[in-house]
Order: structure tokens, then C-alpha cells, then sequence
């Protein structure tokens, strides 16, 4: 008994078993998981960091040089329908890069604060049209005289809409607007701002395709494959690459140009492609300074003005769908509501600015100079704020140094071929759109519920805007044709932006679709921090005014 019961003593419990370990998510053990990043890591200068003085005076060059592609394609649309010849086509591309220059400057300094260029926006095609179409049937001594009379049209037209942006985003309502977004919305948004102007790319590449090819090509070897060759060579050509190949490809253009490879090919060609038939050089002033009321009084009607704010309302979408990419390229965190609010009312008086300076069209945050902030990654402010001392330079033609004038120096650039601007804008668009989708890493991107959102968004915000564009004749008349003209000029600017579209589509779904029971899947405890001012730390380094300049603003301004 003895025994038995020290043996029952003696006797050791069986061992556990070891809890097993946590289900791993499937797929985990076939590669590395990357976590969501706020900030983008692989920059090699963010907003407030600074290249060295030579090096960012370059990069502020190739940003002058890159929206200088969008500022002669709008000012060669419409210059011509309106009457207007080579000398009248200079003074617009002058006027334009004037009020960009200094709509830029304001920007970085008292609107989003981000490094974005303001350039001339296509949006407001639609509604020039409709002007240039009302006084088609007019009788003028000159193609010239209707052309001046058409600009007061279109300033008219500019300074009265402009209030438009003005009272939305200093009165805040475009900033609680941006509360509905979550980034299930952003991420389409960002996206098809980038997507939607694919026309501009490839398909203006093959209206000179011996140019626009090969630009293409040796962008993408020299600027991401032989910058591996060596470690000197890789600084040098991930940053400037772009100037260095439209360089070699201008200087080819230049070649065909004289060896006569275009002397016997159709008119259309020969715009495309010679250096030299945009007549900008020879027909440019040697000093032009813009000022205000150029073209005359400007000429008031209500017609015309309804359609520009409809253009203005497009313009505000695409900047908002911009500044997001930027924050991003920037190495910024998301913008808060009231900076989107106040960067939006800026940009109005930045409209009428246009209207005063005879500037074309109004001006909206530059796609292709925020795709230019990825390519370069070199996000800094101050690269972007001394392009603008090169767009007013460009724009003055003032300067003379040693008794040679510089003046038609602005004139000279603006004759580079647009197929070699529309490679360039293969590639930046392209980072814009794909910056778009880093932003649904913050919101579940396996809920069924998102997906819908993100395809149903991303679809009709490029498929709608592309009918209304396959549907519209050349004097700017779309789909929409209701005996009232200014309601049609209106409905026909909004369906042909495709941020726009797919703002309407995804807010609408988004928060009409279980939003409340998917709080938590739309990734809105991430991004409600950076909506509000305080919400996190980070939101006053970024975006906080220069200087002490906030003491002296109202609060419901900052």
C-alpha cells in the first residue's frame, strides 16, 4: 500500500501541450508584410528639406519646363478658333505663365503650402468654346478684332465665376465637404485625376511618333535603368534625366527639321513636329510686361458666366484630387479640411487674377508637376517656389545682359514639339494615378464592401467623362442640349472631368452604402486626425502660414 501510494504520489502530471501559435494570415509565409506608411520613406528631400542652390535652381527649371507643355497645347486649341495669330498665340502663353507664376507663389505660401505648380487647366475648354461659339456669328473689320473681343469675353466670364471658389472655400464649404472623404473616395479620386487624361499621353505621342517614341523610351532607360550604371551617375540622372532627354530629343527634332523631313507631309504634321511652324519665336515681342485689362474692358454676360462656373466647381475638384497626391509625393501627411478649404479659396482669387491679366483660363493645381515630385522624388517647397521666378522672367522679357537680349529666351522653349511633352506626360501621370492607390492601404482592402465602392467609382469616373468627350463637337457642344445653352455648358464641363465624376460617385456611394456599420473598414479612424486642425501634431509643421502671418488672419482662414 506503502509503495502504491508513494508511486501515486511520485507520479508527474502529463505534460502540456505548447499553445499554438496565432493563425497567421494566409499567404504570410511566403513573403514579407508591409505595413501602411503615412509617409512616403524613399524621398530624398521632403517639403522642408532643400536640395543644394545649383541643384534646386535646375529642378525649379524642369518643373517651368514641364508645365510649360500644358500652357501651349490650351493657348494652340483655342487661340486660333478665336481669331487670333502667332503674335496673339505668344502674348496668351505669356499672360498665362505670368498669372501661373504668381498664382503658384501665393499657393506655397498662404493656400495648401505644398509644392504644387498652378498652371492653366483644360477644364474651362469647354466653357472658352462656348464663348468663342456665341460670337462666331459676329461681325468684326478683323479676325484680330474678334479675337480681342472674345478675350474680354472669356475675362468677363473668369472674374465673375471666380467668387464661386472664393465663397466655397473661405466660407468652408468645400472643406466640410472633404469630411465625407474617406479613403475608400481618395483613393479613385487621386486616381483617375491621373488616369482621366490619358488622352493627353500616348495618342499625342503618335502625332509624331519618330518623336514622341523615342522620348518615351529614353526617358524610361535613362532615368530609371542607367542610373544603376554607376553611383554618380545615379543622382545626376534620377533628377534631371528629363531635361537631359528632351535636350537629345529637341536636338533631333531640329535635325529632321532642316534635313527637310517634313518640307512635303500634311500641314497637321508639320505642327506636331517641326521646330519651327508654331511661329512663337519670330512673332514673340522682344518685351511684353502683362498688365491688367490687356485685351480691353472686360465684357459681361450671363450666358457665358454660368458655363465658367461650372468650369470653376471641375477646377476645385481636380486641385483637391491633386493636393492629396502631393501631400503624399511631398512627404507630407494628409491635408487637413480647413487647408483644402482656404487652398480652394485662394485659387479663386487666384481666377480672378487670371481675369484681370487676360490669362485664357483659370488656373488649377498641375497634374503633370506632381507626378514631376515622384519622378525626382524631391518634394521640396522651395524647388517649386524659384520656378515661379522663371515663369514671370519667361513671361516679362525684360532682362538684357551685355546688349543681347534674352527676351525671346521664353518664346525659344515654348517651340519644343508637343509629342515630346506628351511622352513626358506618360510617365508622370502614371505616378499620379499609382500614388492614388497607395491611399486604400489605410482602409480594408479585402472588405467586398470597399471593392465595390473603389470599381464602381474608378469606372464611371473615367467611362462618363469619356462620352461627354467622344459627344462634344468642336465648338464645345456635348451631350447635353437643352434649349438652355448655360445649363448645358454647366452639366456638359462637370461629366467631362473625371475627378469630378468620381468625387460625385464615390462620396455618394461611400456614405450611403452600410457607411456606419463600415466605419472602422473605410479607414476613417486614420484619416479623421488629419482633418481636423489639431487633430495631429503634424498638421501645423506642414501646413501652418509662414512666419507669424496667422496672428494677423482670422482663425476660420488658417
Amino acid at each position: 500500500m506503502g509503495e502504491t501510494h508513494n508511486h501515486e504520489h511520485n507520479h508527474q502530471p502529463p505534460p502540456q501541450q505548447a499553445a499554438a501559435p496565432p493563425a497567421m494570415p494566409l499567404g504570410s509565409a511566403r513573403g514579407p508584410m508591409f505595413p501602411p506608411a503615412e509617409q512616403l520613406l524613399q524621398l530624398h528631400y521632403c517639403i522642408h528639406s532643400n536640395p543644394s542652390w545649383p541643384q534646386t535652381v535646375l529642378l525649379a527649371f524642369q518643373h517651368y519646363i514641364v508645365m510649360l507643355g500644358t500652357t501651349v497645347m490650351i493657348a494652340t486649341v483655342l487661340v486660333p478658333q478665336m481669331g487670333g495669330g502667332p503674335g496673339d498665340k505668344a502674348q496668351v502663353i505669356q499672360s498665362l505663365l505670368f498669372t501661373s507664376g504668381v498664382n503658384t507663389l501665393l499657393q506655397t505660401l498662404f493656400g495648401t503650402r505644398l509644392p504644387t505648380v498652378m498652371g492653366p487647366s483644360f477644364a474651362y475648354i469647354i466653357s472658352a468654346l462656348s464663348v468663342i461659339n456665341d460670337l462666331s456669328d459676329s461681325n468684326f473689320r478683323s479676325e484680330h478684332e474678334r479675337f480681342k473681343h472674345t478675350m474680354r469675353a472669356i475675362q468677363g466670364s473668369l472674374i465673375v465665376s471666380s467668387f464661386i471658389n472664393i465663397i466655397l472655400g473661405y466660407g468652408q464649404a468645400w472643406g466640410n465637404l472633404t469630411r465625407f472623404f474617406s479613403p475608400v473616395v481618395i483613393t479613385p479620386l487621386v486616381c483617375v485625376v491621373g488616369l482621366g487624361l490619358f488622352g493627353r499621353g500616348f495618342p499625342q505621342v503618335g502625332d509624331c511618333i519618330e518623336i514622341g517614341l523615342p522620348m518615351l523610351i529614353l526617358l524610361v532607360i535613362s532615368q530609371q535603368y542607367m542610373q544603376r550604371v554607376h553611383p554618380v551617375a545615379q543622382s545626376i540622372l534620377e533628377r534631371f534625366a528629363l531635361l537631359l532627354c528632351i535636350g537629345f530629343i529637341w536636338a533631333f527634332a531640329a535635325i529632321l527639321t532642316v534635313a527637310g523631313a517634313y518640307n512635303h507631309v500634311k500641314e497637321q504634321t508639320k505642327m506636331n513636329c517641326r521646330i519651327d511652324h508654331s511661329f512663337l519665336l519670330s512673332s514673340a515681342p522682344w518685351i511684353k510686361v502683362p498688365y491688367p485689362f490687356l485685351w480691353g474692358t472686360p465684357i459681361f454676360r450671363a450666358s457665358n458666366v454660368f458655363g465658367m462656373m461650372g468650369a470653376a466647381l471641375v477646377s476645385a475638384a481636380e486641385s483637391t484630387a491633386t493636393f492629396y497626391a502631393a501631400s503624399r509625393l511631398a512627404g507630407a501627411t494628409t491635408p487637413p479640411a480647413h487647408v483644402v478649404s482656404r487652398s480652394i479659396g485662394l485659387q479663386g482669387i487666384g481666377q480672378l487674377f487670371d481675369g484681370f491679366f487676360g490669362a485664357i483660363v483659370g488656373t488649377t493645381a498641375s497634374v503633370e508637376n506632381v507626378g514631376l515630385l515622384g519622378l525626382t522624388r524631391v518634394g521640396s517647397r522651395r524647388v517649386v517656389q524659384i520656378s515661379t521666378a522663371f515663369m514671370i522672367f519667361f513671361s516679362i522679357f525684360v532682362t538684357n545682359v551685355s546688349c543681347y537680349y534674352l527676351g525671346k529666351f521664353g518664346a525659344f522653349f515654348a517651340q519644343i514639339p508637343l509629342p515630346i511633352f506628351a511622352a513626358i506626360y506618360c510617365i508622370l501621370y502614371g505616378i499620379v494615378a499609382a500614388i492614388g492607390i497607395s491611399f486604400i492601404q489605410f482602409a480594408n482592402k479585402n472588405s467586398m464592401r470597399n471593392i465595390y465602392v473603389l470599381g464602381v467609382s474608378l469606372f464611371l469616373g473615367i467611362s462618363i467623362p469619356q462620352y461627354f468627350v467622344m459627344n462634344t463637337d468642336i465648338a464645345g457642344h456635348g451631350p447635353v442640349r437643352t434649349p438652355a445653352g448655360w445649363f448645358n455648358d454647366i452639366l456638359n464641363t462637370i461629366f467631362s472631368s473625371p475627378p469630378t465624376v468620381a468625387t460625385i460617385v464615390g462620396t455618394v456611394v461611400d456614405n450611403t452604402l452600410e457607411a456606419r456599420h463600415s466605419y472602422d473598414d473605410r479607414g476613417i479612424p486614420w484619416l479623421v486626425p488629419f482633418q481636423r486642425r489639431k487633430g495631429d501634431s503634424r498638421n501645423e509643421e506642414f501646413y501652418s502660414y509662414p512666419l507669424r502671418i496667422n496672428e494677423y488672419i482670422p482663425s476660420r482662414f488658417l
